[in-house]
């Protein structure tokens, strides 16, 4: 009887067509705890969910266009928002925030209204900025729970736990590197110590893993050419965190994840804040401590707070000035 209630959850894509998109739920499709799945994009959903739809899999799958995002919406237990523009070379990611920052808006205000009890995972660049328009759109629209807003920030862990095995010899997929911050520039902050236990690594091997994730982005859209930028690790990466979403809401305890959140932990300088969170049925269980840090980490940390801030206060801006 228990086995027939767990791995019912309904998935929304926003944005399933684009360079996240695509991947992204070719992934959530396989996934045995995601039963069904909407598709919503300006253009091309319907044919993703089509070409999906071929699949052998138990998941179902329909793709939905502008007029009728109500019925990719409603129901869903998450709601994923990889709509907007991605990065091309010489561009960083503040650079995106003009039309992704209106991408943002109104597709969270269709969030509001069409499915307000959903978890939501917000992706476009740049992210530390994207969550406040989103939070400061839930609360426009007072649907604002602290629970249930996410920034994805998976990649920089995945990322972390791979520079880290290459260094360490060890199998990336046995090491958690939690992440602090946000996902711009220095905002970033693998605490690598964490993952290594009472093993350690010297101060240039730190500094050097961390450049390399806080430039994994860019390596990336440099290699690419111009063509796109990080789509397939996104997407790998944002499976993980949507299975440890989901595997909450059914129940299951324990799970932790960094994400950027509502959080005390910087209050009252900072609303909102990435770092490792206990997951459960409504989203965020509790935001763990801050772990004990080594002097370099602590270090970073001091050094990424005023960039938050500056990338917070862009979102706040956006918000609260013009048509607003």
């Amino acid at each position: 009887m228990r086995a027939s209630f767990l791995h019912r959850h309904s998935v929304c894509v926003l944005g399933a067509s684009g360079h996240i998109g695509q991947p992204l739920s070719l992934a959530l499709m396989q996934s045995k705890y995601v039963t069904d799945l909407r598709l919503y994009d300006l253009v091309y959903a319907t044919g993703v969910g089509v070409d999906l739809s071929h699949m052998p899999v138990s998941t179902r799958v329909r793709g939905y266009e502008p007029g009728s995002i109500d019925k990719a919406l409603k129901g869903a237990d998450l709601v994923i928002n990889v709509a907007g523009l991605a990065r091309k070379p010489g561009m960083v990611r503040e650079d995106l925030f003009n039309t992704n920052a209106l991408t943002i808006e109104e597709l969270t205000t269709e969030i509001a209204k069409h499915a307000p009890g959903a978890i939501i995972g917000v992706i476009p660049n740049p992210l530390n900025s994207m969550m406040v328009v989103a939070a400061e759109t839930l609360k426009r629209e007072k649907a604002y729970d602290p629970r249930k807003l996410f920034g994805i920030i998976s990649l920089d862990a995945i990322r972390a736990s791979v520079f880290l095995g290459e260094i360490t010899g060890k199998d990336p997929k046995t090491l958690e590197v939690p992440i602090l911050g946000g996902h711009s520039g220095r905002t970033m902050l693998p605490l690598l110590s964490i993952a290594l236990g009472d093993e350690k690594i010297t101060n240039d091997q730190q500094e050097l893993i961390t450049h390399r994730i806080r430039r994994g982005g860019d390596d990336v859209v440099k290699a690419k050419n111009g063509s796109g930028s990080c789509s397939l690790s996104m997407a790998f990466a944002t499976l993980g965190w949507a299975e440890k979403v989901l595997r909450a809401l059914d129940g299951e305890k324990g799970i932790v994840v960094s994400s950027i959140v509502d959080s005390p932990l910087m209050k009252p300088k900072l609303d909102l804040f990435g770092s490792p969170v206990e997951l459960g049925r409504e989203g965020v269980e509790r935001v763990l401590p801050l772990p004990k840090m080594n002097a370099y980490e602590e270090e970073q940390l001091d050094r990424c707070l005023p960039d938050l801030e500056m990338n917070y206060r862009k979102g706040y801006e956006y918000f609260h000035t013009c048509k607003h």
